[in-house]
C-alpha cells in the first residue's frame, strides 16, 4: 500500500493558481490532491510548513556541474549523483547534465554515464543535454575550437543508439556543421535538437527549424544576432511559435532590457524558460575551475576566461527565479513558471512535470514568501532543507 503524506500549513501555487488554507497531498512519487485540511485521511504523514509557499520544482535544461564536479572532467555516475544533489539545495528537481564540446571518447562515457543515471534512478536526473561538439567556430564562446567539428555518420548513429537508454536526449547544434537531413534523423528518432553557437542568419535557422529542431540555446550568447536587416538566430527565435528558447537570467549573460524585449517578444505559444549554465562550484567555496586544459576565474557572480569570456555561469536556479523577479519586473508566478512548466513543456514533459496536478511527478520546493529556500522534494520524497 502506497503512503501518503499531507503538506499543510503553506500557501500552494500550483503553476497557475494560489490555493490558500489547504492541503497538498502526496501519494508514493505522485501528487494525489490539494484538499481541505479537513479531508486529509487520519493515515497521513503530516509534514508542516506553516507560512512557507509551495511551489513547483525547478528544472534546468543546461547544468555544466555543481558541487565541484564538472561533467566532461568526470562523466560517471558519481559525477551526476553529485550534480543533481548540489542543484536540490536550490530548488531544481529535475536537470540534464551538460557536456560540452568534447572528444568523441568523453561523449561517450557520457552517454554510459546517463543510460547509468537513468537505470539507477538518480533523483533530479532527467537526461543529457550535448552542447556540440557540432558548432560553429565563429560563435564558440568558451568551447575549444581545436575539439569542435561537422557530425558524422558515427555520431549521428552513437545518439540514436542511446536515444532510449538516456532520458531526455537533447543536443545543441549549429548549422555550419550539421545538415538538415541529420537534424531530421534526430528529431525522428525522439532526440531533441536545440541551435547554438553559430552565425546562422534567420533563413537557414527557419529551415533548421522546419526540420525538427525545437529550441534554442541561451538566447543571445553565441549566435548571430538581431538587426535591422537580418533578424538572426535571436530574431528566428522570437518570430517561430513552435521554438522554446533558454535563458540565462544571471544580470551578465544578458543585459536585463534585452531579456524583456525578448520576453515581450516572443512569439508562442513556445515561451522562454531559465537555465543557468551553471559549472562546478555551484554550491561550493572555489574560486576557480579548469575547462579544456583553461582556467576558469570565479570572480563577483561571473566565471571568466583570462581574456574575460564568460564560460558559464555562477548562478542556480533559484537565483534565476530571484533575478527574473528583481531584475525584469516579472511576477512571481511567472518568473516561477520560467522555472518549472515553461522547461517541462520544451523536453515534451509537460503532462507529468513542471505543476502541482494530480497524477504529476510530485517534485516542489517549499520557499519563503520572500523566495529564499526552505526545502526539495523529488519524487515524493525531501532531499534537503535549510
Amino acid at each position: 500500500m502506497t503512503s501518503m503524506t499531507a503538506i499543510r500549513g503553506a500557501r500552494i501555487f500550483d503553476g497557475s493558481t494560489w490555493h490558500d488554507g489547504k492541503a497538498l497531498l502526496v501519494e508514493g512519487d505522485r501528487f494525489a490532491c490539494i484538499v481541505a485540511p479537513e479531508e486529509v485521511p487520519t493515515d497521513a504523514q503530516n509534514v508542516d510548513y506553516d507560512g512557507q509557499w509551495i511551489v513547483p520544482g525547478f528544472i534546468d535544461l543546461q547544468v555544466n556541474g555543481g558541487g565541484g564536479a564538472q561533467f566532461g572532467d568526470v562523466t560517471s555516475l558519481e559525477a551526476i549523483r553529485t550534480i543533481t544533489s548540489a542543484h536540490a539545495r536550490f530548488g531544481t528537481t529535475k536537470l540534464l547534465p551538460t557536456l560540452i564540446t568534447d572528444t568523441p571518447e568523453t561523449t561517450a562515457l557520457a552517454l554510459e554515464a546517463g543510460r547509468a543515471a537513468r537505470a539507477a534512478r538518480v533523483p533530479g536526473y532527467l537526461g543529457l543535454h550535448l552542447e556540440g561538439p557540432h558548432l560553429s567556430i565563429a560563435r564558440k564562446g568558451a568551447h575549444d575550437p581545436a575539439l569542435i567539428r561537422p557530425m558524422e555518420k558515427t555520431d549521428l548513429e552513437r545518439l540514436l543508439r542511446f536515444r532510449d537508454g538516456v532520458g531526455v536526449l537533447l543536443t545543441t547544434l549549429a548549422p555550419e556543421n550539421v545538415t538538415l537531413e541529420q537534424v531530421k534523423a534526430l528529431t525522428d528518432a525522439g532526440v531533441l535538437v536545440s541551435i547554438g553557437h553559430t552565425d546562422t542568419d534567420a533563413e537557414t535557422a527557419q529551415a533548421y527549424f522546419a526540420a525538427g529542431a525545437t529550441m534554442v540555446t541561451h538566447l543571445f550568447n553565441a549566435m548571430s544576432p538581431l538587426t535591422h536587416r537580418e533578424p538572426g538566430l535571436v530574431g528566428a527565435a522570437l518570430a517561430t511559435p513552435q521554438v522554446f528558447a533558454g535563458l540565462i537570467a544571471d544580470g551578465y549573460h544578458v543585459d536585463p532590457i534585452a531579456m524583456g524585449i525578448a520576453l515581450r517578444g516572443k512569439v508562442g505559444p513556445a515561451k522562454i524558460f531559465l537555465v543557468t549554465d551553471a559549472m562546478s562550484p555551484i554550491g561550493t567555496d572555489m574560486t576557480g575551475l579548469k575547462l579544456n586544459g583553461r582556467q576558469i576565474f570565479r570572480r563577483d557572480g561571473r566565471l571568466l576566461l583570462a581574456d574575460g569570456t564568460l564560460a558559464g555561469a555562477d548562478i542556480d536556479m533559484l537565483g534565476c527565479v530571484q533575478k527574473a523577479v528583481r531584475l525584469l519586473g516579472l511576477s512571481v508566478e511567472e518568473a516561477l513558471r520560467m522555472a518549472s512548466l515553461y522547461p517541462a513543456e520544451a523536453v515534451r514533459l509537460g503532462e507529468s512535470h513542471g505543476r502541482i496536478e494530480k497524477g504529476f511527478v510530485a517534485d516542489f520546493v517549499a520557499l519563503s514568501p520572500s523566495l529564499e529556500h526552505i526545502a526539495t522534494w523529488i519524487d515524493g520524497l525531501p532531499t534537503t532543507s535549510r
